[in-house]
């Protein structure tokens, strides 16, 4: 599970439109989510979008499945999105993820470049957005 600039931030950053929970919270709350699945979550964050795709490269390498919120990555990385490309094209699954609903905010993050090489969209659950995520993955 990937995570992308500023997701470190949740709990202090806009609670209002991101929600309370911590990022110590979300990392807890989907570790443990995803056993109940069978499924061993690892959970990164990063400010840095090289780094983003290297740990997508890493994905590929190893034949893992991804949960990707891109956050501000979204509207713009081609890098991010040529990486995801190159997973979901093998057969692997990637799912985007958004704790907003991006089409209910600022109309520039009505676009994302990662959506239509994405496996699947899921947003504006808050952290549930990931709990379908993994769900998804374990089907």
């Amino acid at each position: 599970m990937l995570n992308g600039p500023n997701l470190n931030m949740l709990g202090s950053r806009e609670p209002d439109v991101y929600g309370h929970s911590s990022y110590t919270d979300l990392v807890t709350e989907l570790t443990s989510f995803g056993l109940q699945f069978g499924l061993e979550v690892e959970i990164k964050q990063s400010n840095d979008e090289s780094e983003l795709v290297g740990w997508l490269q890493e994905a590929f390498t190893t034949r893992n499945n991804v949960v990707v919120n891109p956050a501000a990555f979204t509207h713009y990385s081609y890098s991010i999105r040529d990486a995801i490309a190159m997973l979901t094209s093998t057969g692997l699954q990637v799912i985007e993820v958004h704790i907003s609903n991006p089409h209910a905010r600022e109309e520039f993050r009505h676009n994302s470049v990662i959506s239509a090489v994405a496996t699947g969209v899921i947003a504006g659950f808050g952290l549930d957005s990931y709990k379908l995520a993994l769900r998804q993955l374990a089907n």
